[in-house]
């Protein structure tokens, strides 16, 4: 790596990090070994207003289980005291009500979420805390996971970046929100306990209609493997089948949420519980091995995935796409899923093995900003800290088309420039610049500070840009949108 260490320290504070106001205060003189001095847990997430606490996973369902309690309270009074004219458009939609009620919560966890990122003095830590809650999204778009995501994040995520692949993939895949957004707390084995104790209910009443838990859900399952482990293209040639999904499937049941776990549950203990009633009897086979019916499976069957080939080289490609290229260097993929394999699953060599890498190190920026890595480095650039999230929780993330903790699916946001750089989409973020850049603008030189956060990756046309502008504000954008800081 034959980069002039100013160089080395600007990447390793843009690429690898999220952006930094004076390159030499923060990121010192050697930008490969400031990284490897963040590789660790993540930190504890900043609540961002006096008082705030941020919500565990109890917290988050006991709030749902208030709801459900609520809103039955206000049917049973509609129903005695129904009059004319109070039909459904004099009362605020199911819909509102239950955003209101998740409301604060979910505010506090998205500041808390911002405000560490915006603040950090480890920023490689928290990139990675954010790409592996991506990699394994809870999204708070669906609602059985609203005031839950904060939670998954803080207890399932941002402990395990740093260990064993293993204990992460455990850890995500068992915590109450990933069992509820992705079906697995109503998915019942076909001839489980609960099952025929409700089809001989439906028999002995004489109802006819069939019992409302009736079987498998294949959600979890079917992620795991393709989202989180083995990934799709290992489907596609034949590691694994939709036999496979429907067996793993069949050993996730009986991993639950109920009710009882959450609304008086000991003090730090996860609701998560393994119920047997609702779990399918019987070995399961799935590639190529059995395993036996219980809730050790579950540690067996994840072990084996987070061990397999398909999986090394499925988070080696992603990592190396996150920090290097949309169309990472084959080369370097190999290595790091051989680092992957050889280390067991140990995200710490994994790491160690990227900040090596020379294809890590080109001095032109191949990846563009998400919506959320721009407001980040922009925030973090102008020292705004926290009050850059009292006005917008986000920010205004959410105008620039990503919505912090709402994923559109379990995939995840895209990790690829194209994905971000349709026409709307660049209008808005010169749009959302230039409202911050009209705040901020004159209280920046915006020459000193292109010099001071970029240094050597600033180029000659757009220093002589900022050094031309018209006004403050001006040059303070032609600084946020150039380039060099648009990627990474």
């Amino acid at each position: 790596m034959n980069l002039p260490a100013s160089t080395q320290v600007a990447i390793a504070a843009h690429r690898f990090g999220l952006g930094e106001a004076q390159l030499g205060a923060s990121a010192g003189r050697d930008g490969r070994e400031w990284l490897m001095r963040q590789i660790g847990p993540a930190a504890p997430q900043l609540s961002s207003l006096p008082g705030e606490s941020l919500p565990s996973a109890a917290d988050g369902l006991r709030r749902h289980a208030e709801f459900v309690q609520q809103r039955r309270q206000r049917r049973e009074a509609a129903a005695t005291m129904a009059a004319p004219g109070m039909g459904d458009s004099a009362q605020a939609s199911t819909e509102q009500q239950f955003g209101d009620h998740f409301r604060q919560l979910v505010l506090a966890d998205t500041r808390a979420r911002l405000s560490t990122a915006a603040l950090t003095e480890r920023p490689f830590a928290e990139r990675l805390a954010l790409f592996w809650a991506n990699h394994f999204t809870v999204s708070m778009v669906k609602a059985s996971t609203r005031g839950l995501v904060g939670a998954f994040e803080r207890e399932a995520i941002r402990p395990h970046i740093a260990g064993r692949f293993e204990v992460l993939l455990r850890a995500a895949v068992t915590h109450p929100a990933m069992l509820r957004y992705l079906d697995n707390d109503q998915s019942a084995g076909p001839n489980s306990a609960v099952v025929r104790r409700l089809a001989q209910r439906a028999q002995r009443t004489g109802d006819g209609q069939a019992p409302r838990v009736t079987g498998l859900n294949e959600n979890l399952a079917r992620e795991v493997m393709e989202l989180h482990t083995l990934g799709a293209a290992a489907a596609r040639a034949g590691v694994y089948t939709q036999a496979d999904v429907t067996a793993f499937a069949a050993l996730l049941t009986g991993w639950r949420v109920p009710a009882v776990a959450y609304m008086t549950p000991p003090d730090d203990a996860s609701p998560t519980r393994f119920e047997p009633a609702w779990h399918e009897p019987g070995d399961k086979r799935l590639l190529g091995k059995s395993y036996p019916e219980g809730a050790q499976a579950v540690g067996d069957v994840l072990h084996d995935l987070a061990g397999h080939p398909a999986t090394a080289q499925f988070i080696a490609t992603k990592l190396a796409r996150h920090f290097v290229a949309d169309e990472p260097p084959p080369a370097l993929v190999e290595r790091l899923a051989q680092t992957f394999l050889r280390s067991q699953g140990d995200l710490t060599q994994v790491y160690r093995s990227l900040i090596e890498a020379p294809e890590a190190w080109q001095a032109a920026p191949a990846k563009l900003k998400s919506p959320e890595e721009l407001v980040l480095s922009c925030v973090r650039v102008l020292r705004l800290g926290q009050l850059a999230f009292q006005r917008q929780p986000d920010a205004g993330i959410s105008t620039l088309g990503q919505r912090v903790q709402a994923a559109p699916s379990p995939a995840g946001w895209p990790d690829k420039a194209e994905e971000w750089l349709g026409p709307d989409a660049v209008w808005k973020r010169v749009e959302w610049i230039t409202r911050l850049t009209d705040r901020y603008g004159s209280q920046v030189d915006a020459r000193v500070l292109a010099q001071a956060s970029l240094g050597p990756l600033l180029s000659a046309g757009t220093a002589r840009q900022i050094e031309r502008a018209a006004d403050a504000s001006q040059a303070l954008a032609l600084l946020l949108l150039a380039p060099e800081f648009q990627r990474r």
